[in-house]
C-alpha cells in the first residue's frame, strides 16, 4: 500500500483529494494535516467520510509526514515550498497541488505571486503534471506541479492545433468560465451567495496569475513565443470550468475533428465529442473527464474549441491522484473511474 499524507486537508481541494484516496485500492490515507483543526477526526469535519477515514487532523510536521511515500500540498500557494526540500531529503514524494513549482522562472512567479521563492533550486526539477503532454516524465517524477484548472482545460483544447501549427500564435483567445468553488474556501465577499448567484463577471482581465503558465505551456508545445489572451469569468455555480477558446486558422483544418480525435485516442481522461456537439459542465461533473468539442462558425478563418472539465478533479484532485498513479507505476485510471453526477 502506498502511504499517503495530505498536508491542507479542509480546502474544497483538500476534501476532494480524500474522497479520491479512501477509494484507491492501493492507497492508505497516513496522515492529514490542518493547522486549525488539529485535534479534530477528519470526518467529524466531514462526515461524507465516516466510514472511510479514521485520521485524526494533525500540525503538518516533516517528522510526522516522512513516514509517507508521498505527500500531496492541497495548500494555498507558498506553503509548498516550505517543506518540500526536506521531504525530499526524506525520500518522500511530492505532489504540489498549488502553483509553488509550476512557473520555471522565480522572478515571474514571484512577480505573479507577490513573494520571493524559498526554494528556487527546486523549480527546475519539478515536473508539470499535465499527463496527456508529460507522461513519460511524471513516471520518473519525486517532485511534481499539479497544474491548474484554467490551465488544463486550456492547454487540452489549443494543444492539438499547437502541435501542427493551424492556428496563429500570436493571437490566441482564452474566454474562460469558473465555478465559486475555484476561489476556495475562505470566507470572503466576493464568493458570498447573494453577491454570486443570479450575476456572472468577468475578473482579473488585466492579468491573471494562471496566465504565465498558460503560456509557459503552450510556449513549450509550439517552441515560440505566443501571443494570449486569457479572460476569466465567475460563474453562480459550484463546480465546473469551461473554456471557449479562439484561434485564427493558418493551416489545412479540413479534418481537424480527426485530428483531434487521434491525438486522443488513447487518453482515458479526454473525450473528443462528435461533431457539431456542445460540452456541458454538468456532464464532467465529479468525474476526471475533459470533454472537448472543436466548431468552424460559418465556415470561416475562426476555429473554436470548447473545453470543459471539473476544477476539482481534473483541475485539481483527480489530475494530483492520475499522476500519483503514473510516479507509483500503477494503472493510471485507479480509482478515477468516476461517472460524472448528472443532473
Amino acid at each position: 500500500m502506498i502511504r499517503v499524507g495530505v498536508v491542507g486537508g479542509t480546502g474544497y481541494t483538500g476534501v476532494e483529494l480524500l474522497r479520491l484516496l479512501v477509494l484507491h485500492p492501493d492507497v492508505e490515507v497516513a496522515v492529514v494535516t490542518s493547522r486549525s483543526d488539529a485535534g479534530m477526526r477528519v470526518d467529524a469535519m466531514y462526515p461524507s467520510l465516516r466510514g472511510l477515514c479514521d485520521v485524526v487532523f494533525s500540525e503538518p510536521a516533516v517528522d510526522s509526514l516522512a513516514d509517507c511515500d508521498v505527500v500531496f500540498f492541497a495548500t494555498p500557494n507558498g506553503t509548498a515550498m516550505l517543506m518540500a526540500e526536506q521531504l525530499l531529503a526524506q525520500g518522500v514524494k511530492v505532489i504540489d497541488l498549488s502553483a509553488d513549482f509550476r512557473i520555471k522562472d522565480p522572478q515571474e512567479w514571484q512577480h505573479w505571486y507577490g513573494m520571493e521563492h524559498a526554494c528556487p533550486d527546486l523549480i527546475a526539477e519539478a515536473v508539470y503534471g499535465l499527463p496527456e503532454v508529460n507522461r513519460a516524465a511524471i513516471e520518473q517524477a519525486r517532485l511534481l506541479a499539479c497544474p491548474g484548472c484554467y490551465p488544463t482545460a486550456v492547454q487540452l483544447g489549443f494543444l492539438p492545433l499547437i502541435e501542427h501549427g493551424l492556428i496563429d500564435f500570436d493571437n490566441l483567445i482564452a474566454d474562460v468560465k469558473s465555478g465559486v468553488s475555484g476561489a476556495g474556501r475562505k470566507a470572503q465577499v466576493s464568493t458570498l451567495m447573494s453577491e454570486t448567484g443570479e450575476s456572472f463577471k468577468a475578473y482579473a482581465v488585466s492579468g491573471h496569475r494562471h496566465l504565465p503558465e498558460i503560456k509557459q505551456g503552450l510556449q513549450t508545445v509550439a517552441e515560440q513565443s505566443i501571443g494570449l489572451t486569457f479572460v476569466p469569468h465567475l460563474l453562480p455555480m459550484i463546480r465546473g470550468i469551461h473554456a471557449t477558446l479562439y484561434g485564427r486558422i493558418i493551416g489545412d483544418v479540413s479534418d481537424v475533428q480527426a485530428l483531434y480525435q487521434q491525438r486522443y485516442a488513447e487518453e482515458s481522461f479526454v473525450d473528443v465529442l462528435p461533431q457539431g456537439a456542445q460540452p456541458d459542465t454538468r456532464n464532467v461533473k465529479g468525474s476526471n473527464n475533459c470533454q472537448i468539442a472543436i466548431h468552424r462558425p460559418q465556415q470561416g478563418n475562426t476555429i473554436v474549441v470548447l473545453s470543459v472539465i471539473d476544477n476539482l478533479v481534473k483541475g485539481a484532485a483527480g489530475q494530483a491522484l492520475q499522476n500519483m498513479n503514473l510516479m507509483f507505476g500503477l494503472d493510471e485510471r485507479a480509482g478515477l473511474e468516476i461517472v460524472a453526477l448528472y443532473p
